[in-house]
């Protein structure tokens, strides 16, 4: 149970307990919602453009589990000094089965925390493609469909580092800052602040507070997301601003890359590359938007020049609607096919049954 406050906000004093109800904790319940929600997004445009239903949730099923195993294995490979269990860690002991067992134990241990989101979406992202190929799906158009339910996930899955009371930011006094004597103890524990001293003191009567980071990124990529809804899906008349296959996949690089950049600035719990240097989320987000805006600049200029190739491909709705139409006509008509001739094949075999009896 964490203690917590909005003072700018005129918020006081309140109880925030980790867990929704028996050991079921609000972060793996919000995960999942953000889940959910992505993939109703992604039926969304699938049924908008005809695709089958059978692709979504084979694409669905493999997306996510690679997503969390992804997520995972991201944080795990830059806090080894904590997953890879010492003698010395268990007390001295040199039992090699014991060590394995400790460090397999906190490896699987998700309910205690520790997803890299860039992870999860690298290893989800790689997955959808392979599914989209398998599938004869146009890459780029999947990773159209993926973003900004992707997004969506994001702007709430966030939400769960506030139950946590964790994803936070340095000391401000802004009229958004967070407190709570968890923030404090956090601060004093990493040397960001001393125990008894003047910051530290003004964290729990709130005068002072962190940045709430997990909310900015939360609002971030709500934004994000609603802007892409609205201009290329929802209103009619900017559609056609929607040009090419790729184009939602860019802007997503480069909204996420510039808003992560400098909110991980702000935080307190960074992954770090080089310990004080570099933080690993940072160069993550400075390398996509690098990459999406070379993407966004190269494909405008090959689509002036009307040059398609495999990075740009000019969408045309009506075209993919239509040939989406024609194979699920072709598809219910071949089912219709075998399911007759199963039905012709059964009465064949029930006349030669009754000859054989008559004969009889």
């Amino acid at each position: 149970m964490n203690t917590l406050s909005f003072p700018g906000l005129g918020i006081g004093e309140f109880e925030l307990n980790e867990k929704a109800f028996l050991n079921v904790h609000w972060y793996a319940l919000i995960i999942m919602t953000g889940i959910i929600v992505a993939v109703l997004y992604v039926w969304f445009r699938f049924r908008e453009y005809k695709f089958k239903t059978d692709d979504l949730i084979d694409m669905a099923i493999w997306v996510i589990i690679s997503g969390i195993i992804g997520a995972r294995l991201y944080f795990i490979l830059f806090k080894l000094d904590y997953y890879i269990v010492l003698p010395e860690d268990l007390g001295g002991t040199d039992s090699f089965f014991a060590n394995l067992g400790e460090s397999l134990r906190r490896m699987i241990a998700v309910w205690e925390g520790g997803l890299g989101i860039y992870g999860g979406v690298i290893a989800g992202g790689i997955a959808g493609c392979l599914v989209a190929k398998h599938k004869k799906m146009n890459i780029l158009q999947t990773l159209d469909f993926l973003a900004p339910g992707v997004m969506l996930a994001q702007s709430i899955g966030r939400w769960g580092n506030f139950f946590n009371v964790e994803a936070f930011g340095g000391l401000t006094d802004g009229p958004l800052r967070m407190c709570s004597p968890t923030i404090a103890n956090y601060l004093a524990r990493h040397d960001y602040i001393e125990y008894n001293s003047t910051e530290y003191a003004q964290i729990l009567s709130g005068e002072l507070g962190v940045h709430p980071t997990f909310f900015y990124e939360s609002m971030w990529n709500l934004v994000g997301f609603l802007a892409i809804w609205l201009i290329f899906v929802q209103i009619p008349k900017t559609k056609k601003f929607h040009k090419f296959h790729g184009q939602i996949f860019y802007m997503y690089l480069i909204w996420y890359g510039l808003g992560r950049f400098w909110i991980e600035g702000l935080r307190t719990d960074s992954l770090y590359l080089i310990e004080g240097v570099i933080r690993i989320s940072q160069l993550v987000a400075l390398i996509s938007l690098i990459v999406g805006t070379a993407l966004m600049i190269y494909s405008f200029v090959k689509l002036h020049r009307r040059e398609e190739n495999t990075l740009v491909k000019v969408l045309n709705r009506e075209a993919i609607i239509a040939e989406n139409e024609k194979k699920l006509k072709e598809e219910e008509s071949k089912q219709k096919e075998e399911k007759n001739n199963g039905t012709n094949n059964k009465r064949e075999t029930g006349v030669s049954k009754s000859k054989r009896k008559t004969k009889k």
